[in-house]
């Protein structure tokens, strides 16, 4: 299901991500909206400035696991694997601010994104996790080049090596949100922010963000590329298999079983 699509008279487009029955977890059609909104938005003169949340009071569960083995797709006509790989790409093309408002759930993808927007405020229920680690897996969508940018790399370390979970408070304390408010004003504050940054000309906004950002770019291209190939191949693995199976059945994996 695509994000909801809202534009304001000010330029301030707020797109909701929109599977509330899943806590907003992706399938291939909720990255494929994701990317084509972005998409939009950057080539529309009329946005200034988006928004990013998630419908139901959670920002998202990230991968649905449930959606795995749903059937054969058609190729692709876009040249992508599939439609993470295309959010992926549209995530860090978009050259406009891009500002995340997140509360309850923000796991997996659904924290390393926020990783990639601009400005993060949370609301106070805010549960996110990276949890790579415990799925057998390696960190995706740059984050493992991201979250050092945002707090350092031990803390970095720390949080991708424990998959522990970390609140509101905890998240503002390492930078990784500008600001935590109660969950029925998260998204209004960050949409009246939005609102402050999209009076000016969006050419400004534009080249501010490319200055913010070129330092970053050789590092964001490397840890993509990195993420990609370790991913590749550890998906499937059989330490991946039995953390999907722990998380099916509701019961803590047994890693050491594979250390003999």
């Amino acid at each position: 299901m695509s994000p909801l699509h809202e534009l304001d008279d000010d330029g301030v487009l707020l797109l909701t991500l929109n599977r509330p029955e899943r806590r907003n977890a992706f399938d291939e059609d909720q990255w494929d909206g994701l990317a084509d909104a972005l998409t939009e938005a950057r080539n529309d003169p009329a946005v200034a400035v988006v928004v990013l949340t998630g419908a139901g009071g959670h920002f998202s569960s990230g991968v649905d696991l449930a959606s795995f083995g749903g059937g054969d797709r058609p190729p692709r006509k876009d040249g992508h694997a599939s439609g993470f790989f295309h959010c992926v790409e549209e995530i860090f093309a978009f050259d406009k601010p891009l500002l995340a408002a997140a509360q309850g759930s923000a796991v997996g993808g659904g924290a390393t994104i926020t990783l990639a927007c601009d400005v993060v405020y949370v609301g106070e229920s805010l549960k996110m996790r990276f949890p790579f680690a415990n799925l057998g897996l390696v960190p995706e969508i740059a984050s493992s080049y991201t979250l050092q940018a945002n707090i350092g790399r031990q803390r970095a370390a720390e949080l991708m090596f424990t998959a522990e979970w970390i609140d509101a408070d905890r998240a503002v304390e390492l930078g990784m949100a500008a600001r935590k408010l109660p969950d029925d004003e998260v998204l209004g504050a960050t949409l009246a922010k939005a609102r402050e940054m999209a009076q000016w000309p969006v050419s400004a906004l534009r080249a501010i963000k490319q200055t913010l950002q070129v330092a970053h770019h050789a590092g964001i291209e490397a840890a993509r590329k990195i993420e990609d190939e370790r991913m590749m191949e550890l998906a499937g693995s059989p330490e991946n298999i039995e953390a999907v199976k722990a998380f099916m059945e509701k019961r803590t994996p047994d890693f050491k079983q594979f250390r003999k």
